[in-house]
C-alpha cells in the first residue's frame, strides 16, 4: 500500500503548495476556534461583574471575539480554496497519467486491462481519491487538531471533567474504528463490482443494434439489474455498518453533556459558597473558585468540537477506506510497463518494404498452452502485393500485427527493411507500416481532421489525392461542405464502406513503405474493391501491399496468395497455382463462384 501510495503522490507536481497551503490555513482555522470559547466565557463571566467594572471589558472581549471569528473564517475560506485547487488539479494530472499510460501500452497490455476496467479507474476511481486526498489534506489535519487542543483547554480549565471526556472519547473512536475495519473488505470488492456494471452498459450501447434485432431488450435489463444490484447490496451492507455511528455519536455526545452537566453544576453551587463571594453596595462579588459559568458553557462548546471532529475523523477513515481500494487499482496502470520497448540505440529508417518471417511462433500470453502462429516462414519482397486468406480464427490479423510489432514474437524473428523489427525505433517503424483494421475506427470531427491522422502536415492536394485512390473521394464530393463535412462519434453518420474508405485514405496519407489491409474493403462493393485495388497497384507500386480477405475476388490478382489454417501457413502461391493444388482455397473459390469442383455451376 505504501508504495502505491508514492506512486499515485507522483501527481501532485506542480500542486504542491495547495497541498501545503491548506492545511497550514486549517491549522490556524482551528487555533483561532479553540481560543473563542475561553474568549466567551470570559466574557459570560464578566456579565456578572458589569455593575462594578462597567461595559468596557464587555466590548474589548466582544471585540476579540469577532476578530478572532472572521480571522477563522477567512483561514478556513482559504483553507477550502488550496484544499478544493490542490485536490482537483492532483486528480487532473493523475487522470492524465493514466491515460498517458495506457497510450503508451502494447497490445499485450491492453489485453490485461478489459475496457470497462479501465474506464472505471479513470472515473469512478479517481473520483474517490480526489474525495480522500482532499479530506486528507484539509479534514484529517483538523480533525486531530481540534481533538488534540480541545482536550487540552478542558484539562486547563477543570481536570475532573477532563477525565470524564478521556475515557468516553476512546470509546467512542473505538467503536468507529472497528466499523471502518469491518467495511474496509466490502469496498475493496464493491469496485470490482463496478466494472461488471461497466461492462453491461458498455455492451448494450456498442450493440444496441444487435439487441434490438433480436428483441433481447429484456434480457439485457436482468443482465444490467443483476450487476447493479451485487454492487447496491455491497453498499447497503457496508453502508448500515457506517450509519450505526451516527447514534453512536449521539449517545457519546449526549452522555457527554449530561455528565458535564451534573458535575459542572455540583462544582459550581460550590464554588458559590467559597469564602470570598460578598455582597457589597447592592452587587454580587464572585471568588470564582474550581469552575465558573462562563468556563462550564465553553466546556460544553469543547466537548462538542471534540466528539464532532471524531465523527469528522470516521468519515475521513471511511472514505479512505473505499479509495484505498481505487488507489491500488490505479497504481497498478502506472505500475504496468509495456512489453514492447525500444532498443538503446534504435535504427531511425527503414530502407524499404521487404518482409521476412524466419521460423516465427507466437502466442499472446505466457500462460496460453497453445501458440496463435506455429513455425511461419514466409518472405515478402518490396514492392510485391500480398494476399493472405483462411477461416476464421486462422491467425491471419495475428500474423500481420507482428509486422509493425504491436506484439513481439516468441519464437523467430520478424525482419523488415533487412532489420529484426526489435531494432527499430518503434515510432519510426510504425510511421511506415500504415494498417487499416477489420474494425474501422472514425473520431467525431471533420472528413478533414480524420484524414489528417495520416499526416498531420499534409497539403490539400495531398488529402485529395488519397481520397481518389481510396474511392472516397465519389461521396465526400456530394456533400456541399466536402472535406468539413461533420463525421459524429465514431463515425456513425457513415455506412460501413464509407468508413472503410476513409479509412484506407487515411492511411495512405501517410505514404507507408507497407501498407496492411485487413479485410478492410469487406463491406464496399466489388466494383469499388476492383477499383480500389488497381489505384494502390498503379500509384503506389513500391509500397508492399499485404491484403487480408475473405473474398477470393480481392486477392486474386495478388503477386502470391498464403492460405492460412490453425495459425499455420498451409500453403504459398499464385491464385493458378493454388487452385489446382491447395483443397481450402478451392473450397473457398468454388463456394464464392457456385462451381462445383467437377468445374460445373450450381445455377
Amino acid at each position: 500500500m505504501k508504495h502505491n501510495i508514492k506512486k499515485i503522490l507522483k501527481s501532485v507536481r506542480q500542486f504542491k503548495l495547495d497541498a501545503f497551503l491548506a492545511p497550514l490555513f486549517v491549522a490556524l482555522e482551528v487555533v483561532f476556534e479553540c481560543f473563542l470559547p475561553l474568549v466567551m466565557a470570559k466574557l459570560i463571566d464578566e456579565m456578572y461583574v458589569v455593575q462594578t467594572s462597567g461595559f468596557r471589558n464587555l466590548i474589548i472581549y466582544g471585540v476579540v471575539m469577532i476578530t478572532m471569528a472572521l480571522a477563522s473564517f477567512a483561514c478556513g475560506t482559504l483553507s477550502g480554496i488550496y484544499a478544493a485547487r490542490g485536490s482537483a488539479g492532483f486528480a487532473k494530472n493523475l487522470r492524465e497519467d493514466i491515460f498517458n499510460k495506457v497510450q503508451m501500452f502494447s497490445f499485450a497490455n491492453i489485453d490485461k486491462f478489459s475496457t470497462s476496467s479501465l474506464v472505471t479507474r479513470l472515473t469512478t476511481d479517481i473520483t474517490n481519491i480526489q474525495m480522500a486526498y482532499m479530506m486528507i489534506i484539509r479534514n484529517a489535519v483538523r480533525a486531530p487538531f481540534m481533538l488534540i487542543f480541545s482536550m487540552i483547554m478542558v484539562f486547563s480549565i477543570n481536570w475532573k471533567i477532563g477525565l470524564v471526556l478521556l475515557v468516553i472519547v476512546p470509546l467512542l473512536g473505538a467503536f468507529l474504528i472497528g466499523g471502518v475495519l469491518y467495511v474496509f473488505p466490502i469496498f475493496d470488492r464493491v469496485f470490482k463490482k463496478y466494472d461488471a456494471l461497466n461492462e453491461s452498459v458498455q455492451e448494450n450501447v456498442k450493440g444496441m443494434r444487435v439487441v434490438k434485432s433480436y428483441v433481447r431488450e429484456d434480457y439485457e435489463k436482468k443482465k444490467f439489474a443483476k450487476a447493479s444490484n451485487d454492487v447496491r447490496w455491497d453498499f447497503v451492507k457496508a453502508e448500515k455498518i457506517i450509519a450505526l455511528s451516527m447514534p453512536a455519536m449521539q449517545f457519546a455526545v449526549f452522555s457527554a453533556m449530561t455528565i458535564i452537566t451534573i458535575l459542572g453544576s455540583v462544582i459550581i453551587v460550590k464554588t458559590l459558597n467559597v469564602p470570598g463571594s460578598v455582597f457589597e453596595n447592592g452587587v454580587y462579588t464572585f471568588a470564582w473558585g474550581e469552575l465558573s459559568t462562563g468556563q462550564l458553557s465553553s466546556l460544553f462548546q469543547y466537548t462538542m468540537q471534540m466528539l464532532m471532529n471524531m465523527m469528522m475523523l470516521a468519515m475521513i477513515m471511511v472514505m479512505i477506506t473505499m479509495s484505498s481500494a481505487c488507489i491500488k487499482r490505479c497504481a497498478e496502470v502506472l505500475d504496468e510497463e509495456s512489453t514492447l520497448k525500444n532498443p538503446e540505440n534504435p535504427i531511425m529508417d527503414v530502407k524499404d518494404g521487404s518482409i521476412e518471417f524466419k521460423n516465427v511462433s507466437f502466442k499472446y500470453s505466457e500462460k496460453a498452452e497453445k501458440n496463435a502462429l506455429t513455425n511461419i516462414n514466409l518472405s515478402i519482397k518490396s514492392g510485391e502485393t500480398i494476399g493472405i486468406i483462411g477461416g476464421t480464427g486462422s491467425a491471419k490479423s495475428s500474423l500481420v500485427n507482428l509486422i509493425s510489432r504491436l506484439y513481439d514474437v516468441t519464437e523467430g524473428e520478424v525482419i523488415v527493411g533487412g532489420e529484426n523489427v526489435k531494432k527499430y525505433d518503434m515510432e519510426v517503424l510504425r510511421n511506415q507500416v500504415s494498417v487499416v483494421l477489420q474494425k474501422n475506427i472514425l473520431f467525431s470531427g471533420t472528413i478533414k481532421s480524420n484524414l489528417l491522422w495520416g499526416n498531420k502536415d499534409a497539403t490539400d492536394e495531398e488529402i485529395q489525392k488519397a481520397a481518389k485512390l481510396a474511392q472516397a473521394d465519389s461521396f465526400i464530393e456530394t456533400y456541399p461542405d466536402k472535406y468539413d463535412h461533420v463525421v459524429e462519434q465514431g463515425g456513425a453518420n457513415f455506412s460501413g464502406g464509407q468508413k472503410q474508405r476513409l479509412c484506407i485514405a487515411r492511411a495512405l496519407l501517410k505514404k507507408p513503405k507497407i501498407l496492411i489491409l485487413d479485410d478492410s474493403t469487406s463491406a464496399v462493393d466489388t466494383k469499388t474493391d476492383a477499383l480500389i485495388r488497381k489505384a494502390l497497384k498503379e500509384e503506389i507500386p513500391d509500397t508492399t501491399k499485404i491484403i487480408i480477405a475473405q473474398r477470393i475476388a480481392s486477392i486474386q490478382d495478388a503477386d502470391k496468395i498464403v492460405v492460412m489454417n490453425n495459425g499455420e501457413i498451409a500453403d504459398c502461391g499464385t491464385h493458378e497455382e493454388l487452385i489446382k493444388r491447395n483443397e481450402i482455397y478451392q473450397d473457398v473459390y468454388y463456394s464464392q463462384n457456385k462451381i462445383t469442383k467437377g468445374g460445373n455451376s450450381n445455377d
